[in-house]
């Protein structure tokens, strides 16, 4: 049945599952093994909700694609086979010998295009049980922050901060931006799938808070055709880990708000009683909305900053976070797998 179109709806769902080790090549050892107690919940959240197509964050990237493939190997033991799979170098660990964050060193994990110990940590992917057009993908993560229009870049005291040659070099993506087409039946639909930088970590010149705004900002100036290349043909879903929450927590909000609230997605609103039994105490926002669980004594508290948004013209059908309740079925592998929950909507295709 792998590819099969079937007469119900299309199940989108993404997932930051937290699959980040300390070192390259032991993601792929503790996948093997079948005896990582993570590894074994990740997946039974990801098969017990059966999505069509996955948006997977927090995946540590290696370049054959073993840690991938050991991943979905594991998804097809547990009765969910997504035989079609995409993946590509993230901006995350990239080292580039400058000082990025302006602590006059050059060899911390901060010193990299996106945030990480070693190249390739916590990656992103695409897992299908339909075609992948591995051809047609089109990946962003290589544009330049102060190519993006409109961009608003750091500055400390009049200067670009850290330094003019950081911003000669700086990519937009700190992680990855990527519009991966999938072909159902006659119809493709084009998975945009990011992972933008938490908007904390820095100091007054807000340099993540501006580069998460401008993360989110890169979608609509794609599909408003203000990029160098022209807007998808076709049908579209944005699946991803914004990092921000449209009320509660740290970030620049309104970005989010102005993001649910435009032409260009339609917000399904998942909710979950697992949030909702979950209250953060003083929350702004819906809590039944949220999807990640951070604790409240050191923490920002739960937040809504996972999101699968489709066109405004795909009909939704269904729409929910799979994070049960205490005492519900899957519980406690929703509490092992992650800090964040899989969200996950049903569309009909037209």
């Amino acid at each position: 049945m792998s590819g099969a179109v079937s007469a119900g709806p299309l199940r989108v769902a993404s997932f930051n599952a937290d699959l980040t080790r300390r070192g390259p090549g032991l993601l792929l050892g503790d996948i093997l093994s079948g005896e990582d107690a993570q590894v074994r919940a990740v997946v039974e959240v990801i098969a017990r909700v059966a999505p069509d197509i996955l948006a997977l964050q927090g995946l540590d990237y290696d370049h054959d694609g073993a840690a991938l493939s050991a991943l979905a190997d594991a998804l097809a033991a547990a009765g969910h086979p997504m035989p079609h799979r995409f993946a590509a170098r993230p901006n995350a660990g990239w080292r580039t010998g400058l000082d990025h964050n302006g602590d006059g060193r050059s060899d911390g994990p901060r010193d990299a295009q996106g945030y990480g110990p070693f190249p390739g940590v916590g990656g992103m992917a695409v897992l299908s049980r339909f075609p992948i057009l591995a051809d047609r993908v089109r990946d962003f993560s290589a544009l330049r922050w102060a190519d993006l229009p409109g961009a608003t870049l750091p500055m400390r005291d009049g200067k670009p901060f850290p330094s003019a040659a950081i911003r000669d070099i700086q990519r937009l993506s700190s992680v990855a931006h990527w519009d991966v087409p999938v072909r159902i039946g006659d119809t493709v639909l084009h998975v945009l799938t990011f992972h933008a930088t938490p908007p904390v970590f820095d100091g007054p010149e807000d340099m993540n808070g501006l580069r998460n705004r401008d993360e989110l900002r890169l979608w609509p100036l794609y599909l408003d055709g203000k990029l160098a290349v022209p807007p998808p043909d076709g049908p579209y879903v944005l699946m991803g880990d914004a990092n921000l929450d449209p009320a509660d927590g740290d970030g620049r909000h309104a970005s989010m708000r102005k993001l649910l609230a435009g032409p260009f997605f339609a917000d399904p609103r998942p909710r979950s009683a697992g949030a909702a039994a979950a209250a953060s105490s003083a929350q702004a926002g819906d809590p039944a909305l949220d999807t990640a669980d951070w604790p409240e004594d050191g923490g920002p508290g739960n937040l809504r900053v996972d999101y699968v948004l489709p066109a405004p013209d795909l009909k939704v059908s269904d729409a929910g976070v799979f994070w049960p309740a205490p005492g519900q079925a899957g519980a406690g592998s929703a509490a092992a797998a992650s800090r964040h929950h899989l969200v996950w909507v049903d569309v009909d295709l037209p």
